[in-house]
């Protein structure tokens, strides 16, 4: 991996990590179109999320350091936070260790995100609709509420649906914000809890996959790793200060229709290649032609030695010979 595809990672990954539209999705095809296969590439994909983990870390560091002195039993709303992120984190810490593998062999590929995205897209068109008429303004159970009243309860909830995210093309953002606004916060707040859930759900798969895959880090350069890493701060902090301005006077739909549309491109894409190239999608080239088979007749050297494909046919007398011999 050279230093451009380590920019370019670096803005996919950032501008895609708290834009609900699967930054691991983004990267999977990133990857696809560029034609890497080396095996670091994956835990390389997750170690540049570093960069946008300290991007929250500085733009929400008054949130981080309410958190600090509430665990220091000086910020009781810091405390309360930081026990619900703890809290919301634990699922995916559990399933994450007991599902990786699986997940690194069976959906780290085009096919599992194009269906991901698309279904996500769907399910975003719907989400603000559904809210507006489940909760409103004021003062009851069915009010919206900020970070500050999240029960412990809620935010289990919004937990477990995060482990959907261990899909890739699902989206953990996407996730944890239409989850935060089934437990009645507005899209805004929603994606700023989101935001601070990342820290130790991203911060912990990427120590996690340091540790794991650390051999097959090792084979790439260090500059092109810290390169994607520090592309990924900037354009995730480009992209958290969009977000929310954008979340405060608008729903998701265009982040819906923005997954639906790049399925779809997605799918044609793959489609056209793998039926030019006859090549399974996200999988190595593949052919129907049988390898020509020589027959010799060691024990008749002055026959004519005859090569054929499919369909064989052996040509040439071979009487009084012993049958030929099959050589590759």
């Amino acid at each position: 991996m050279d230093y451009l595809q380590a920019i370019i990672f670096g803005i996919v990954e950032g501008l895609t990590e708290y834009i609900p539209v699967s930054s691991t999705g983004h990267l999977i095809l990133a990857k696809s179109f560029m034609g890497l296969t080396q095996k670091a590439i994956d835990p390389y994909l997750i170690v540049i999320q570093s960069g946008a983990i300290l991007a929250v870390l500085g733009l929400y560091r008054k949130r981080v350091l309410d958190m600090i002195k509430g665990l220091l039993g000086k910020n009781p709303i810091g405390l309360k936070l930081a026990i619900n992120l703890i809290i919301a984190f634990l699922p995916a810490a559990v399933f994450g260790v007991l599902l990786n593998d699986l997940i690194d062999a069976w959906l780290m590929g085009p096919i599992p995100v194009i269906w991901a995205l698309a279904i996500g897209g769907v399910l975003m068109l719907f989400a603000a609709r559904w809210q507006r008429n489940a909760f409103h303004e004021g003062q009851d159970a069915k009010s919206f509420i900020d970070i500050e009243h999240l029960t412990w309860k809620r935010a289990l909830i919004i937990g477990l649906v995060q482990c959907l995210a261990m899909f890739p093309g699902t989206s953990r953002s996407m996730v944890t914000i239409v989850a935060s606004m089934a437990m009645g916060m507005k899209p805004k707040h929603a994606a700023e809890f989101s935001f601070l859930l990342g820290l130790p759900t991203l911060g912990g798969a990427t120590v996690y996959k340091l540790i794991k895959d650390a051999d097959a880090l090792s084979t790439l350069e260090i500059g092109p790793m810290i390169l994607g890493i520090i592309v990924a701060f900037f354009a995730a902090a480009i992209a958290i200060k969009w977000l929310v301005a954008y979340l405060s006077k608008h729903g998701l739909a265009l982040f819906g229709w923005y997954r639906i549309a790049l399925a779809i491109l997605v799918a044609i894409y793959f489609w056209d290649g793998n039926n030019a190239s006859n090549t399974p999608l996200g999988g190595e080239d593949t052919s129907s032609t049988v390898a020509p088979v020589t027959f010799e007749n060691d024990h008749c050297p002055a026959f004519p030695v005859a090569i054929h494909k499919t369909p064989l046919t052996i040509t040439g007398p071979t009487a009084d010979c012993h049958l030929p011999v099959f050589t590759s």
